[in-house]
Formats: C-alpha cells, sequence, structure tokens
C-alpha cells in the first residue's frame, strides 16, 4: 500500500509540472520598447498590450524615453511588434533614486512566474525624496505563458 501511493505521488508530482522556458537565442531576445520613470502606477502590476491601439495609448501622454538597441530616443515611436508579446509593467512607487529598466539580461518562464534578470544599478547615498512611478514596455516571446512577474538584480 504504501508503494502505490509513492507511485501515485510520482505521477501527480510528474504530470503537473511545468518545463522551464529558457531564452537562448538572439530572436527571443527580449527587447525594450520604452522605459520611464513616471507614468506608471503606484502599485506593481503588468499587463499584456494586444495591439497596436492599446501600446500607442500606453505611450501616450508619457514623455517615454524610447529604447532599441541600447540607444535612448524619443523622436521616433516603435512599432507594435507581431510576432511577439508586449508587456507593460508597472514597478510601483519609489521615493528616490532612477529606478528605470535599461537592459534586461535574461529571462525564462518557470511554473507560470516570468522571470526577469537585469542589471544591478547602485544608487547614490544622500538622494533628494521624489515619489517615482516607473513602468516598461517590453517583449516577450509569444509562447511564453505567465500570471506573475518577477524581477531580480544581478551584477
Amino acid at each position: 500500500m504504501k508503494k502505490l501511493l509513492i507511485l501515485y505521488w510520482a505521477i501527480v508530482i510528474g504530470c503537473t509540472s511545468t518545463p522551464s522556458q529558457n531564452t537562448t537565442d538572439m530572436q527571443t531576445q527580449p527587447q525594450i520598447l520604452a522605459s520611464e520613470s513616471q507614468g506608471g502606477t503606484g502599485k506593481v502590476e503588468f499587463s499584456i498590450i494586444k495591439n497596436e491601439q492599446e501600446f500607442q495609448k500606453a505611450l501616450k501622454g508619457n514623455s517615454a524615453v524610447v529604447i532599441s538597441d541600447g540607444s535612448e530616443s524619443a523622436e521616433q515611436a516603435p512599432k507594435f511588434p507581431k510576432d511577439k508579446k508586449v508587456v507593460l509593467y508597472n514597478l510601483g512607487m519609489f521615493r528616490s533614486g532612477d529606478h528605470r529598466i535599461t537592459e534586461i539580461k535574461k529571462i525564462s518562464v518557470k511554473e507560470n512566474v516570468l522571470h526577469i534578470e537585469v542589471p544591478y544599478v547602485e544608487h547614490g547615498g544622500m538622494e533628494i525624496q521624489v515619489i517615482s512611478n516607473p513602468y516598461v514596455i517590453f517583449t516577450v516571446p509569444s509562447n511564453y505563458q505567465f500570471n506573475a512577474i518577477e524581477i531580480k538584480s544581478s551584477k
């Protein structure tokens, strides 16, 4: 009976585990479309942008700093990519410092959580207390399925 119970739990756990999805080639490398230190909401949340109208609405009214290929330009808005998911991620409220995300090192999905690795940015000591609500708009491969996002900074 004990062996049968162990076998049952092994089957249940084996059937419910989800495979990890990793980015390996440059085609699936995330691209930051916009990142700004103001304009987001006060709470941490994300949404999937489904079409060009939603994308332009997310950019409109915000002085978006458009990032493409590592260079910053506010002159030309990026086009909505048809072959990837576009994510609008609000980082929440911060009391000081610049918390814009300007680079994504690596992404992966594990157990329906999108893990984003960004470079560690050291903030200065005495900073002016300014409340900011940063947000970032970035792409992920269209086959990624997730219902939460976790950001990790690394050196």
